[in-house]
C-alpha cells in the first residue's frame, strides 16, 4: 500500500501562484503514475495532471498552460500559476501501480477575486 500526505494549498489572489506537493511512503518503488485531482463545492471530482513513470504528462484544459505536474520518485509537485477564482477546489494527491490506487487526504486552494 501507499500512503499520500499533500501540503501546499491556501488563499491566494487572482493572477497568483500556488504549489501543492505530495509525498508517497510505503510501497513506492510499485508507483506507475501519479497526478493531482480537484473537487469543488457540488461539483464531481475531476483530473487536474498526471504523469507517468516515463515523465510523459496529461492535463486539464482548463488548466493547460497555468499548472505544471512534476515527479520525483514518489513525490510530485504541482506548480499552479495564474490562478482564477474558478480553481478553488480541494485538491487531491492520487497514485495508482500495482497496489491499486491511493488518495492523499486533501489540501484547500483558495482564490479570491
Amino acid at each position: 500500500q501507499v500512503q499520500l500526505v499533500e501540503s501546499g494549498g491556501g488563499l491566494v489572489q487572482a493572477g497568483g501562484s500556488l504549489r501543492l506537493s505530495c509525498v508517497g511512503s510505503g510501497s513506492i518503488f510499485s508507483i506507475n503514475r501519479m497526478g493531482w485531482y480537484r473537487q469543488a463545492p457540488g461539483k464531481q471530482r475531476e483530473l487536474v495532471a498526471i504523469i507517468n513513470n516515463g515523465g510523459s504528462t496529461n492535463y486539464a484544459d482548463s488548466v493547460k498552460g497555468r499548472f505544471t505536474i512534476s515527479r520525483d520518485n514518489a513525490k510530485s509537485t504541482l506548480q499552479m500559476n495564474s490562478l482564477k477564482p474558478e480553481d478553488t477546489a480541494i485538491y487531491y494527491c492520487y497514485a495508482v501501480g500495482y497496489f491499486g490506487s491511493s488518495w492523499g487526504q486533501g489540501t484547500q486552494v483558495t482564490v479570491s477575486s
